[in-house]
């Protein structure tokens, strides 16, 4: 009976007895996006909860950041620098399952592209999501993490700094674990924590501006060497000027054709290149057998 009784008074003991939640602490947004209005090619697409003011996009709980053709530095208030690498897509949102009261950690998913993590951890861990794995980012440091997704799954995570953080690998399918120490490079080949380089030599992070070096050349040989690309296009521009001295070359040869099929009737020419005509030739003098014969001829009346 006793025991009845307490099972249903314990519910309105418990409401008494239990204190208030505490309010929830005013963090304030969550990330800072600045927008380039200048080179929309270049700027960064922010989409989700948020206000656009004085040039930024200022997220309040979650949302999504594109970077165009370049990195766009992401300030996280009072933390640092997240750095969205070029045509990479990363979604932001606030862990909601940290006690009241407490300064959520960050949470970040990527299918592409890179990051680059340069900001202060707190006492709730960063987590950043991939297709194949999930990254743990714990505190308290500095986090010095760069993580890039290549091909066929290839995921790498360089932990750098002096003060790195808890760096925590977890894949999504197969569950293992893989603890990135301070100051190692990993490449997680084929998306797997059974294919690892623990001495990765490539770069984790955002790959180089070369496409913007390598742009500026193309630039200015457009500019300077335009003119000195354009011969081959004016070959063709030169035979009308040089129409008329072939012209008479061409005019020649289809003279000299009928020419030589008609030796015996030349074509009038002017006085000039005309030859000359030769004298008559004089009569030569008949010989001894010319007389004889004309001796005959007489003889016999044929003259």
């Amino acid at each position: 009976m006793f025991t009845v009784a307490f099972s249903l008074l314990a519910p309105a003991l418990w409401s008494q007895a239990a204190p208030s939640p505490a309010p929830a602490v005013e963090s304030g947004p969550i990330a800072i996006v600045p927008l380039d209005s200048k080179n929309p090619g270049q700027a960064a697409t922010v989409t989700g909860a948020l206000e656009v003011t004085s040039g930024k996009a200022i997220i309040a709980a979650s949302g999504t950041i594109t970077s165009g053709s370049q990195t766009t530095e992401v300030i996280l208030p009072h933390r640092g620098v997240l750095r969205v690498c070029a045509s990479t897509t990363v979604k932001l949102a606030a862990d909601s399952s940290v006690p009241a009261g407490e300064v959520p950690g960050l949470l970040m998913a990527m299918d592409h592209g890179a990051v680059e993590a340069s900001f202060a951890t707190g006492r709730n861990s960063d987590i950043l999501v991939t297709p194949d794995f999930r990254i743990l980012i714990g505190g308290p440091g500095a986090a010095e993490v760069k993580v890039r997704l290549g091909q066929h799954g290839d995921t790498c995570v360089d932990n750098a700094g002096v003060n790195a953080p808890y760096v925590l690998v977890t894949s999504v399918f197969d569950g293992g674990v893989y603890r990135v120490q301070s100051g190692q490079r990993v490449m997680f080949q084929h998306g797997s924590l059974q294919e690892v380089v623990d001495q990765e030599k490539e770069p984790c992070g955002c790959p180089p501006p070369v496409a913007a070096q390598s742009n500026e050349f193309p630039l200015a040989q457009s500019e300077g060497f335009a003119p000195l690309a354009k011969p081959a296009p004016a070959v063709p521009s030169q035979n009308p000027a040089t129409g008329p001295l072939v012209e008479p070359l061409v005019y020649k040869s289809a003279d000299n054709a009928p020419q030589a099929a008609q030796p015996a009737v030349p074509p009038p020419t002017s006085p000039e290149a005309t030859p000359p005509v030769p004298p008559p030739a004089a009569k030569k003098k008949p010989g001894f057998f010319g007389g004889l014969g004309r001796f005959f001829r007489r003889l016999f009346g044929a003259e």
